[in-house]
C-alpha cells in the first residue's frame, strides 16, 4: 500500500512540475510576443488569390516595395519613427504597387492600411515571432485573398531574392538589434 501512494506521489510531483515548466514556457512566448509587438513592425502584401499569376506579381510587388521602404526607411531609429515614414509614404507606396501591377497587366488596385492584427506563430529565417497582435502594414492586391509575403518593415529585417535566387539580407544594427530581442 506504502509503495501504490509513494508511487501516485512520484506521478503528482512529476506532473506538477511538467505543469510549471509549461506555465513558464507560456509566460516567456507571452512576454517575448509583447516585446516584439512594442518593438517590431511588420508588413504583410497579400495577394489577390493564389492563382499563379497573381502569386507572381505579389513578388513583384514585394520587390519594387522593399527596394523603396529600404531607402525609405535608413536612419529611423524607432518603430514611431517608421510608422511615420511610413504613414506620410502611403500614397507613394500604393503608387508604386498599382504600377507594378498595370505593368504586368493587371487592372485591379491596391489598398494599404496599418492595423494592429492577430498573427499566428511564424518564424524568420531563425527568428520565431509567436502568435499575437503586432502592428503591420497591410498591402492588399484587389481582394487580399490569396496567400501573403511578410517580413518585418522595423527594425528592417526584409529578405527579398536577388535575380539568382539567393537571399539578400538587409543588416547592420538591424541584427544586432534582433538577435537582442530574441
Amino acid at each position: 500500500m506504502k509503495r501504490k501512494i509513494h508511487k501516485i506521489f512520484t506521478l503528482l510531483i512529476v506532473l506538477f512540475v511538467i505543469a510549471i515548466f509549461l506555465i513558464v514556457l507560456s509566460a516567456c512566448d507571452s512576454a517575448k510576443q509583447q516585446r516584439l509587438s512594442r518593438e517590431c513592425l511588420r508588413i504583410h502584401i497579400r495577394a489577390n488569390s493564389n492563382s499563379q499569376a497573381d502569386q507572381q506579381v505579389k513578388l513583384a510587388v514585394r520587390d519594387e516595395i522593399t527596394r523603396y521602404l529600404t531607402d525609405a526607411l535608413e536612419g529611423c531609429e524607432t518603430k514611431s519613427a517608421a510608422l511615420e515614414v511610413i504613414s506620410s509614404n502611403k500614397q507613394k507606396l500604393i503608387e508604386i504597387a498599382n504600377s507594378t501591377l498595370y505593368a504586368h497587366n493587371f487592372t485591379y488596385k491596391t489598398s494599404i492600411r496599418i492595423n494592429n492584427e492577430y498573427f499566428p506563430d511564424r518564424n524568420y529565417d531563425g527568428y520565431d515571432f509567436p502568435a499575437g497582435n503586432y502592428d503591420a502594414v497591410i498591402v492588399e492586391l484587389g481582394s487580399g485573398e490569396g496567400d501573403n509575403w511578410w517580413c518585418v518593415a522595423f527594425p528592417p529585417l526584409c529578405f527579398v531574392p536577388n535575380g539568382d535566387g539567393e537571399k539578400v539580407v538587409y543588416k547592420s544594427w538591424i541584427k544586432e538589434f534582433l538577435d537582442k530581442l530574441f
